[in-house]
């Protein structure tokens, strides 16, 4: 019974920023559950084609890598473009490509801002619209189509450390997600966020390290999942 209620079986996904940490971890999930194509994307191309090799070596289905920075307009639509060429359908898409910067208030540059911003929250929303047609394709009243936005603790409670861009970004998800729900459900995709706390990532370093950090923000600087 279990496993039919979580069964994925001959759903197509796309996880961005899907070659480490929890995108990763989402991938391996979709593809333990009987997904028969995960699609994961990040800026690196080797170690995306590398993790991408070892899921569709662990799991019966197949994770195909495709290795596209989509901070911008011209990667989303690059990466939109690969997906409906190989796709009709899109069952599922998770949101989890993005990038935390740390530094003091006095001290916070404006790259910081708008390399956090763009990726954390422009990026779900253009991603999104590039890919609406698919999603609506799979899409019925019995077997909604899914956008999953990876959103973060930082969005609601405050942490002690000084990432702005990242809270801002991550609060600014949650409500994005709320106003996509209310225009998507007419077209039976579901759009839901979730908020992780700390968690095993690269990208998660300091609040991975050290108790007291609160959230499941990077440390100082720039990283990217």
């Amino acid at each position: 019974m279990f496993k039919d209620l979580f069964s994925l079986q001959g759903r197509v996904a796309l996880v961005s920023g899907g070659s480490r940490g929890i995108g990763r971890m989402i991938a391996a999930g979709f593809l333990a559950q009987g997904a028969v194509r995960v699609y994961i994307t990040a800026r690196k191309a080797a170690p995306c084609e590398a993790s991408a090799k070892e899921l569709t070596a662990q799991y019966d289905g197949e994770c195909i890598a495709l290795p596209i920075d989509i901070s911008d307009l011209a990667g989303i639509e690059m990466l939109a473009a690969e997906i409906k060429k190989r796709e009709p359908k899109l069952d599922i898409l998770v949101n989890n490509a993005g990038a935390a910067w740390g530094a003091e208030f006095d001290e916070f540059p404006e790259s910081g801002w708008d390399k956090v911003a763009n990726l954390n929250l422009k990026t779900p929303f253009f991603l999104t619209k590039a890919l609406a047609a698919p999603l609506r394709a799979a899409a019925s009243a019995d077997r909604p189509a899914k956008v999953i936005n990876i959103a973060s603790i930082d969005g609601i409670f405050v942490n002690p450390m000084e990432t702005y861009s990242y809270a801002a970004s991550k609060a600014g998800l949650i409500h994005l997600t709320r106003r996509m729900a209310a225009k998507l459900i007419r077209d039976h995709v579901v759009v839901t966020a979730i908020a992780p706390g700390p968690f095993a990532s690269d990208m998660n370093r300091a609040a991975r390290d050290h108790a007291d950090a609160g959230g499941d923000t990077g440390a100082a600087g720039a990283d990217r999942r």
